[in-house]
């Protein structure tokens, strides 16, 4: 699915009315099939841009295109219909404590079912073998019907992002997905996220805390400060000098996981020739 935003003024949801845009001026073109990654600090606007291409917060002003249409310029059953085509992973996956792992996961094809076919799977879930392979994915296949109350929190994050595999849609907008795991559960995590859109030619937009996962494993990366685009450019050209100006009011948020320097070394080579993006 491309993704076209022009001149976007938002305000999150939990932000005075009278107070600043959460989001200010931004416009991007985003190409069908590409893999992006949403750094910046902490309020930088990230989750406010996702929330904004999902369809689900309108923005203020400006124009949103998802393959070239207005969502906005839909009815309201329309516009449900047509959110179905993408799927918006939250930093907290909603998952219902005393529901199994396997009803929580066939949640993502409920836009595919009808309201009988849907009560159906609450008492005998359909897509069983489906749930064993995308929680596969991520070691958790033994999980598949437990209760998700009996999880721990990392194992709750993977399963979040295996309800993002089971759905079939072309866009999929993932919010902070490795806040819960250690550092070989990320790297694991978001490869796997990555292997699986390009198989299916899938846009990816996820928004990452951690630079250094952003800068290996994305071709492009997309930084956000204070509301507004502070670079849109392929991994391999970020510089330290940029990360540092990104993070300048939170330099925490930046070296508590890794020395700004060290981050361009650990670029992959292969995500700038991937993007065909240049300085």
């Amino acid at each position: 699915m491309r993704v076209q935003l022009e001149h976007i003024y938002a305000q999150h949801p939990a932000s005075p009315q009278d107070g600043a845009f959460s989001l200010q001026d931004i416009s991007l073109s985003i190409q069908s099939g590409e893999h992006i990654a949403l750094i910046g600090p902490s309020g930088s606007g990230k989750t406010t841009l996702l929330q904004v291409i999902a369809a689900a917060l309108k923005p203020q002003s400006g124009i949103v295109r998802l393959d070239d249409l207005n969502p906005w310029n839909l009815s309201v059953g329309k516009l449900q219909e047509f959110r179905s085509q993408l799927f918006y992973a939250p930093q907290i996956p909603p998952l219902p404590p005393r529901q199994r792992v396997i009803t929580a996961l066939s949640a993502s094809r409920l836009p595919e079912l009808s309201l009988l076919e849907s009560l159906a799977n609450l008492i005998y879930p359909q897509f069983a073998r489906d749930g064993f392979e995308v929680l596969s994915a991520f070691d958790l296949e033994d999980k598949l019907w437990q209760r998700v109350d009996r999880l721990s929190g990392g194992e709750r994050q993977r399963v979040g992002l295996a309800k993002v595999l089971m759905s079939h849609a072309g866009l999929w907008l993932v919010d902070e997905p490795l806040s819960a795991l250690d550092p070989k559960r990320s790297k694991q995590a978001i490869q796997t996220l990555i292997a699986e859109a390009h198989k299916r030619r899938v846009t990816l937009i996820v928004t990452l805390h951690q630079v250094d996962v952003a800068t290996q494993e994305f071709p492009r990366v997309i930084g956000l400060q204070n509301g507004r685009l502070a670079f849109d450019q392929s991994a391999q050209s970020i510089t330290p000098t940029q990360l540092r100006e990104l993070y300048a009011q939170n330099q925490h948020e930046l070296t508590h996981l890794i020395n700004e320097d060290e981050v361009l070394s650990q670029v992959k080579p292969s995500c700038a020739s991937e993007s065909g993006l240049t300085s």
